[in-house]
C-alpha cells in the first residue's frame, strides 16, 4: 500500500524558523535598549495615534449602537451568522409587536363591547404601529450608520492596519541591515553590508510614505462618518415623531371611549419639565425643582371620578398645593399621571 506523502520543504522551514528566531531576538533587544530602533517623526506618530484611536472609538460605537438597536444578544448573534453567510433573515416581530398581539386577543376574549375590552384592543393595535415603526427604525439606522462604519472597520482600517504591519517588517530589516553594517569586519562585507541597508532604506522609505498617505485619509473619512451620524439622527427624529403621533391618536381613541372610567389624557411635558427631566435622573430631585413635594399615601383611595388619582397605602407621590388653593385636595403627580388627591390621606416628608 503506497501512502503519498504531502511536500514538506524542509530548508524552507528550517530558513522560516531562523528568521522568526532572529525577529525575536531582535525585538528583545530593542526592548532591552541594546539594538538601536528606527523612529518615526512626530507627524507620522500623531497620525498613528489618530488611526488607533478612530479605530477604537468606532469599534465602541458600532457594538454599543447594535446592543441599543437590539438588545438579545441572540438576536444580534443570529444577524451576525446570516450576514456572513449572505442569507435573508426571517422576519423577527419586536417585544411591542408581540405585546400588542397579546392586548388584541385578550380584549377580543373579554368581550369588544366591554370598556377594558375595547380599551385592550385600542391600545394593542397602538403598540403594533409603534413596533413596526421600531423595527423600521432599527432597519433605517442600520442601513445609514452602522453598517458604513463596520465597513469602515473591515475595509480601509484593516487595509491600514496591514500596511502598518509591513511598515514594521520593512523597519525591522532596515535595523537589521544597520546592525550588519557596524558589525561588518572584512571590506566586502562592508560592501555588501551597506549595499543590502541602502535597498533596505528604499523600501522602509516606500512603504513609510503608502502607509503615511492612508493615515492621512482618516480625516476624509471622520468627515464621511459625520455624514452618516447626522443620517442617524434624522431616523431618530422620524421614529420618536411617529411614536408620538401614535400615542396622540391613542388617547383620543381612549378619551373617545368613554365609560365608568373615562380616561383623562395626560398633557405633554412643557419646557420646565422637559428640561427637569433631561438633567436629573432621581424622583426626588425632579419633584423639588418643579415645585412638588414629596408625600407619603396614609392609606389607599380610590378616585372617585376621573379628575382624581387612585392612592395605594404607603406609596410616595408628588404633590403641590392647587391654585386656587383647595382646603381638601392638592395637585398629585404619579409619573406621567395628575389628578386631586385629598390631603386627609397623606402625610408630607419635606418641609
Amino acid at each position: 500500500m503506497n501512502i503519498k506523502m504531502p511536500d514538506f520543504d524542509v530548508k524552507k522551514f528550517v530558513k522560516d524558523a531562523g528568521s522568526t528566531l532572529s525577529r525575536v531576538v531582535q525585538l528583545t533587544e530593542e526592548k532591552l535598549g541594546t539594538s538601536e530602533k528606527t523612529e518615526m517623526d512626530s507627524h507620522f506618530e500623531h497620525l498613528n495615534d489618530r488611526s488607533d484611536c478612530t479605530r477604537t472609538w468606532t469599534e465602541k460605537i458600532v457594538r454599543d449602537t447594535e446592543a441599543a438597536l437590539i438588545p438579545n444578544p441572540a438576536n444580534r448573534m443570529e444577524d451576525f451568522i446570516f450576514e456572513k453567510i449572505e442569507k435573508q433573515k426571517h422576519k423577527r416581530l419586536s417585544n411591542l409587536e408581540y405585546l400588542g398581539l397579546d392586548m388584541i386577543e385578550g380584549g377580543g376574549e373579554f368581550g369588544q363591547d366591554g370598556a377594558y375590552g375595547s380599551a385592550l384592543i385600542k391600545v394593542g393595535q397602538a403598540e403594533q404601529k409603534l413596533g413596526a415603526c421600531e423595527r423600521d427604525f432599527i432597519g433605517s439606522a442600520g442601513m445609514c450608520f452602522v453598517q458604513p462604519l463596520k465597513k469602515f472597520l473591515e475595509g480601509e482600517m484593516k487595509t491600514i492596519t496591514k500596511e502598518k504591519g509591513i511598515l514594521e517588517s520593512k523597519r525591522l530589516d532596515l535595523d537589521a541591515c544597520k546592525n550588519r553594517v557596524r558589525k561588518a569586519r572584512s571590506m566586502l562585507g562592508q560592501q555588501t553590508a551597506e549595499r543590502e541597508l541602502r535597498v533596505a532604506q528604499s523600501e522602509f522609505d516606500r512603504q513609510a510614505e503608502i502607509t503615511k498617505l492612508l493615515l492621512e485619509g482618516i480625516n476624509t473619512t471622520q468627515a464621511t462618518h459625520l455624514r452618516h451620524l447626522h443620517a442617524f439622527v434624522e431616523s431618530q427624529v422620524r421614529y420618536y415623531g411617529q411614536c408620538n403621533k401614535i400615542m396622540n391618536d391613542l388617547q383620543r381613541e381612549l378619551a373617545s371611549l368613554g365609560g365608568p372610567q373615562p380616561y383623562v389624557p395626560v398633557t405633554g411635558y412643557n419646557d420646565e419639565e422637559a428640561n427637569g427631566l433631561s438633567g436629573r435622573v432621581n424622583n426626588i430631585e425632579l419633584g423639588v425643582n418643579l415645585g412638588y413635594k414629596r408625600a407619603r399615601v396614609l392609606c389607599s383611595y380610590d378616585a372617585k371620578d376621573g379628575t382624581e388619582l387612585n392612592l395605594t397605602a404607603n406609596e410616595v407621590i408628588f404633590v403641590c398645593e392647587c391654585n386656587p388653593t383647595n382646603s381638601d385636595y392638592m395637585n398629585g403627580k404619579q409619573g406621567l399621571l395628575k389628578g386631586l388627591v385629598p390631603k386627609a390621606f397623606l402625610e408630607l416628608l419635606d418641609d
